[in-house]
């Protein structure tokens, strides 16, 4: 009897761990598709994308319920590597090997899994600095040409880009209310997201405002009476 409860008793112990061992396998197997971010790493310094990519993919994986719930979309992020680019049109086709996955989750799919874009080279050029006047100055002054130090900025960006540029501005200077020349320090700016200042990043700007000068009053009686009496004779 005795040999018969350790025989009973190691049964036991044999089923509860074969249930825990295989309850993994019997864990139903379901698809799932999660939006995984696209990050495009190892770009060259001096090669800039100048053309929209998408921000995420998304990605279908089979597995166990309990993989998938461990898995978040943060986790997922596919990291393509482009130390290999060369100027122009570049083609990108993403396999399941580019998914950091765990050996007992299958990537199904990736949506999309080609996308195209367009590379060019960083140049640099200098261009004038503009600066924003904005708003009037009060009536009876005027504002003379303003005077800009340094006047050329140093900007860069994909070739095409910056060979449309053919200016930089300042921040705004507030003319509102101004009667007298005044000097201010303005940043440098650009229009384009592609096209940066490089320097100077700052300059100073002296606006002349003047007093504008009326015009000549009329010619009062007396002047009138000897002109007039000159005229005669």
């Amino acid at each position: 009897m005795k040999d018969l409860g350790l025989k009973l008793t190691a049964l036991a112990l044999a089923c509860v761990l074969w249930f825990y061992v295989s309850a993994p396998r019997r864990e139903h197997v379901r698809e799932r598709i999660f939006s995984a971010p696209l990050a495009l790493v190892s770009i060259p310094r001096d090669f800039v994308i100048t053309t929209d990519i998408p921000e995420s993919v998304d990605v279908r994986l089979r597995g166990r319920n309990s993989d998938l719930r461990a898995l978040s979309s943060q986790t997922l992020e596919v990291a393509v590597n482009l130390d290999w680019i060369q100027p122009g049109e570049v083609e990108i086709t993403l396999r399941p090997q580019a998914i950091n996955v765990d050996p007992n989750i299958e990537v199904v799919s990736i949506e999309p899994n080609k996308f195209r874009f367009r590379v060019e080279q960083i140049r640099q050029r200098a261009v004038p600095i503009r600066p924003f006047l904005a708003g009037d100055v009060p009536d009876g002054y005027r504002v003379g040409d303003p005077v800009v130090e340094p006047a050329l900025a140093l900007i860069s960006g994909p070739g095409s880009y910056i060979l449309k540029v053919t200016e930089v501005t300042t921040d705004r200077i507030i003319m509102t209310g101004r009667t007298e020349t005044f000097v201010a320090n303005a940043a440098v700016v650009s229009d384009s997201p592609l096209v940066r200042v490089v320097s100077p990043l700052t300059t100073q700007v002296t606006v002349p405002v003047l007093a504008e000068i009326g015009p000549e009053p009329p010619p009062t009686a007396t002047d009138t009476s000897t002109t007039t009496g000159t005229t005669t004779r």
